[in-house]
């Protein structure tokens, strides 16, 4: 004949006041992002840098490109050249050096951008680490609390243990 008794869920093997709880750091979100944005001022720099490098091949370029200009210019007076051939060299080297010069402001310009997003990564990746320390802080705070609190009942399980055997031995 089936067990009539109602079915009764399975005890808990472990008692809940032998365990801590687990380690929750509450600005867990300010942390995340703070990470996230080291990562973002991260992103940001490299791009910056990859935008830097193109400013510095284009100060080659116009650099290489003005002096050729004078080359030029300068050929065309030893040549001989008519006064409209000088002027038309003369007005090639003179675009030629403020292209050149375009190119020196812009690329001042883009270092000026990298150095700003080089602070920006700085103070981001100092406040990524400034809570991280203070998680690993307070870790190490919850896993010496519970440390203590376990070593407290293991003291208390050993003295029940011997108070036993000397119940027993007497």
């Amino acid at each position: 004949m089936p067990d009539a008794r109602p079915q009764l869920p399975a005890a808990a093997t472990d008692d809940p006041g032998v365990t801590s709880p687990p380690f929750q750091f509450r600005l867990e979100r300010v942390r995340s992002l703070r990470e996230r944005a080291e990562e973002h001022a991260k992103e940001e720099l490299a791009a910056g840098l990859a935008h830097r490098l193109r400013g510095a091949a284009t100060l080659d370029v116009a650099t290489r490109a003005a002096g050729e200009a004078r080359e030029l210019l300068g050929g065309t007076v030893s040549a001989g050249a008519s006064g409209a051939d000088l002027r038309a060299a003369q007005a090639w080297v003179e675009r030629a050096e403020r292209t050149r010069l375009a190119a020196e402001l812009d690329l001042g310009r883009r270092d000026a951008e990298v150095s700003a997003r080089r602070t920006v990564l700085a103070r981001a990746a100092r406040d990524h680490e400034a809570i991280s320390r203070l998680r690993d802080r307070r870790r190490a705070e919850h896993d010496a609390e519970h440390a203590r609190r376990e070593q407290a009942i293991l003291d208390e399980v050993a003295l029940t243990q011997h108070r036993r055997a000397v119940r027993g031995a007497a």
